[in-house]
C-alpha cells in the first residue's frame, strides 16, 4: 500500500509540476490542459495537484512497510 500511495503521489506531482510549469512558460506538456472542463482553472488544478502529491507522500511515509 505504502508504494501505491508513493506512485500516485509521483505522478500527481509530476503533472502539477507540470501544469505550473505549462502555465508560466510556453512549454505545453501534461495532463492538466488537455482537460476541456478545467479551461481557466489549469493554475488552480496544478496547486491542488501538488498539495496532493504531498499529501499522499505525507500518508505513505506514516505507513509501516512490512
Amino acid at each position: 500500500m505504502k508504494e501505491l500511495l508513493e506512485l500516485i503521489g509521483f505522478l500527481a506531482l509530476v503533472q502539477g509540476v507540470a501544469g505550473l510549469v505549462n502555465e508560466f512558460t510556453d512549454w505545453h506538456w501534461g495532463l492538466v490542459q488537455k482537460l476541456g472542463f478545467l479551461d481557466g482553472y489549469e493554475l488552480y488544478a496544478s496547486i491542488a495537484l501538488v498539495v496532493l502529491a504531498i499529501a499522499l507522500f505525507a500518508a505513505a511515509e506514516s505507513r509501516r512497510s512490512g
